[in-house]
């Protein structure tokens, strides 16, 4: 898994490289609750099949998914399954969707659930990452202990090879890094909001590996503003992007590539 690109980066101290740009993997299952600008239908299973086959062959390396991402882990174990060594697979635990509503659970029952469903809809034995999907109380969750404690039990297993903290706060994000719990933190972070560079600068100095979720600001940036932005930041492995679009993918890919070739 991601050795295939001259620009793959490291993600932390995991041993995994991955391409600068990641798949974010929202849009193919779910289209209602969305902080998107612009309203979108959801592609059917061939149109599916293609963007995510596509994505692979053009050297996306981390597809980047989650529960409440509606049918989007059925959909990417569905089409993806039998190319499962070329992708390094990122979900998440915490919530989920249901009836067109959130529905969060962070006690060790609902983790280690959400981790089996997650195995079976993805048709895999072992996920690589499996984030915290916080709602917002970051500190809890991590004070409480359960979350932590189900997903080091799973990675004890075999079931999950990393941990990873996708967390909504400064503090929180922040005391994710300086646990050791966790491998991999997912920030948002763009032009519009830097906040979360202290946690950027913490997780480098770790070899905590770091992603960046809403790079575009949920679509309210221009990729040629914003990629570079976010990759100029050393501790920055990737920027996960959606689309239902393989060419802005691409040509999102081809961005970040410029980018780091003029560093």
């Amino acid at each position: 898994m991601g050795d295939r690109n001259d620009m793959d980066r490291p993600l932390g101290r995991t041993g995994l490289n991955v391409a600068p740009i990641a798949f974010g993997a929202f849009k193919i299952g779910r289209n209602q609750g969305i902080k998107y600008e612009r309203e979108y239908a959801l592609p059917d299973e061939e149109a599916t099949a293609k963007l995510l086959n596509g994505l692979v062959d053009s050297g996306i390396t981390l597809i980047d998914t989650a529960p409440a991402y509606g049918l989007s882990e059925e959909r990417i174990g569905r089409h993806l399954a039998e190319r499962r060594a070329e992708i390094v697979l990122s979900t998440k635990v915490g919530e989920s969707f249901e009836d067109g509503a959130s529905i969060h659970g962070f006690d060790g029952d609902s983790v280690r659930a959400s981790i089996d469903r997650s195995l079976q809809r993805l048709q895999t034995d072992a996920l690589d990452l499996v984030h915290v999907h916080s709602d917002g109380s970051d500190q809890a969750i991590l004070d409480g202990g359960e979350t932590v404690a189900a997903l080091k039990a799973a990675r004890d297993r075999g079931e999950i090879r990393f941990l990873g903290f996708s967390g909504k706060t400064v503090a929180g994000n922040l005391q994710a890094v300086h646990s050791g719990d966790f491998d991999v933190v997912m920030v948002e972070y763009h032009p519009l909001d830097a906040s979360q560079g202290p946690v950027i600068d913490a997780a480098a100095e770790m070899g905590v590996g770091v992603l960046v979720k809403k790079g575009l600001a949920s679509g309210r940036l221009r990729p040629s503003e914003a990629i570079p932005f976010c990759l100029d930041h050393p501790g920055v492995t990737s920027v996960v992007i959606g689309s239902l679009e393989l060419a802005h993918v691409l040509d999102d890919l081809a961005i970040a590539k410029a980018a780091l070739a003029s560093d």
